[in-house]
């Protein structure tokens, strides 16, 4: 009796094997990658034994820890499988589930609606991190978005003041004693400063980004905040969103960023003209 080989096999296969490669690409640069290619050996040779050679003891064994390996996948990719959801969730690729969740949350950004930045408020952040980038003061700003950020808030000290970019550059002020830390923006309030964010364990990191850029970097791969780092040594503004980092952003882009009107930061023209427009 022949081996039947149709249609369906093939895009198994082939579903298999995107889903492997996803895999990777999103474990690539980090120390979790080496794990996934120790599995992935285990379980080529677990069907070897059990399904080509058909080795009855050893197979039995390896049955055994493949029974469990749901278990042991969950406790060791806890983080990777947080932030797969999230990037799959928030993914311009899907645009069918982009368009049921604009429809039911009536909004086309991140936000939950009442907690959505006020014009006026995305520009006072826009202009302190415009003016904040001319004079080189570092800042680590974490704007809420969905993902309630309490637990951060509380590393910090609370300030629950309303949004103004004065206040904003006295706080990373290099001499203010609250300029260590990220500032936290809920509810369309400053809810906290110097706060404590996780650090990223990206090896693919650029070594010239700093602490800052990497705790940003480290909230964004647990929760679907946006944070803005500005770099003390260049003066250079980062955004950093879904485990993500786009460097050197100019302020325009920032702004229509932080307004819903940009479709892609990947195809951002590094060209600015916020800056010339508000002088």
């Amino acid at each position: 009796m022949g081996i039947e080989f149709g249609i369906k096999d093939i895009i198994d296969i082939v579903l298999v094997a995107f889903l492997m490669y996803q895999t990777y690409i999103l474990l690539k640069g980090t120390n979790a990658v080496n794990i996934f290619i120790g599995i992935l050996l285990f379980v080529i040779g677990w069907f070897l034994v059990s399904f080509v050679f058909r080795m009855q003891l050893l197979g039995a064994i390896m049955d055994k820890v493949m029974s469990v390996g749901a278990i042991v996948l969950i406790v060791i990719f806890k983080d990777e499988i947080r932030r797969f959801f999230s990037v799959l969730g928030s993914s311009r690729r899907f645009r069918i589930l982009n368009w049921m969740q604009k429809k039911l949350f009536r909004t086309g950004s991140g936000f939950r609606n009442e907690d959505e930045l006020t014009e006026n408020n995305i520009h006072q952040i826009v202009w302190a991190c415009r003016d904040m980038a001319r004079h080189k003061c570092g800042a680590l700003i974490v704007i809420e978005m969905r993902a309630i950020l309490k637990s951060y808030i509380r590393t910090g000290e609370r300030i629950n003041a309303n949004i103004s970019s004065r206040l904003i550059e006295n706080i990373f002020f290099k001499n203010s004693p609250l300029h260590d830390g990220a500032m936290i923006i809920s509810r369309n309030r400053i809810a906290a400063a110097s706060c404590i964010l996780p650090m990223s364990q990206n090896l693919s990191i650029p070594k010239e980004l700093g602490m800052r850029h990497r705790a940003g970097l480290g909230l964004t791969e647990k929760t679907d905040a946006l944070v803005i780092v500005v770099s003390e040594e260049t003066g250079a503004i980062s955004i950093m969103k879904n485990g993500n980092v786009y460097h050197d952003i100019q302020p325009d882009v920032l702004l229509k960023e932080l307004s819903g009107k940009l479709d892609s930061l990947d195809v951002v023209s590094p060209a600015s003209s916020f800056a010339k427009e508000q002088g």
